[in-house]
């Protein structure tokens, strides 16, 4: 049972625990682009939660894949977020991110089981990577702190939505922490550094 904005959402029974290993996983951020910037909710937020992401991505050595929608229009990758470590930043037109240059890197690291997945907007690019993510037989990861849309409503169904299909629903902090898995871990230290101070307790939570 799962409890997205006061609302329980019973998730089916899927053939994966959720497992995360840094050899098997990428990252996918999507669309945090400046011009998003006054529109998305809490959008301070993810955009300080997705930063997190990619320093614990590059820590453990984990690729990223940024997509940017229509940067001639909607502007570039936001500055506070890093990507000059990604492994691409890809732009496009489609609203998901699986755009063949993507898809080629995909197929470029056949050992990838999983995907975490995390920006905007939750009911549209990041609805329609994850079905298509799924569709490859890819297990995805959406991490909810890190997370938005313009509207809390489209926010919420979205996320009911795609727990309902076995997507799984979780936290930065949970991703991270899964990663290492154990405090004798050689990145531990570094990535405890990351989470020392939580990430923040923002109106995702809210009831619509």
């Amino acid at each position: 049972m799962t409890i997205i904005n006061g609302i329980s959402i019973t998730q089916p029974i899927m053939t994966s625990l959720g497992n995360l290993v840094a050899s098997s996983t990428v990252f996918f951020c999507c669309d945090m682009q400046e011009r998003f910037r006054p529109a998305i909710k809490y959008f301070g937020d993810i955009i300080s939660v997705g930063q997190r992401l990619v320093q614990g991505a590059h820590i453990l050595g984990i690729p990223v894949i940024v997509t940017e929608q229509y940067p001639k229009g909607l502007g570039s990758t936001v500055t506070e977020i890093d990507v000059t470590t990604a492994k691409m930043v890809v732009p496009k037109t489609k609203f998901s991110m699986v755009v063949p240059v993507v898809e080629d890197a995909l197929n470029e690291m056949p050992g990838v089981q999983s995907v975490v997945l995390f920006g905007v907007e939750t009911h549209v690019c990041i609805q329609q990577t994850a079905l298509d993510l799924i569709g490859r037989g890819l297990e995805v990861h959406i991490v909810a702190d890190a997370t938005s849309s313009r509207s809390m409503m489209d926010r919420m169904f979205a996320l009911e939505r795609l727990a309902r299909t076995g997507i799984i629903i979780t936290t930065s902090e949970a991703i991270l922490l899964q990663l290492v898995a154990d405090k004798d871990h050689p990145h531990f230290k570094e990535i405890q550094n990351l989470i020392k101070a939580s990430a923040p307790e923002s109106g995702l939570l809210s009831k619509v």
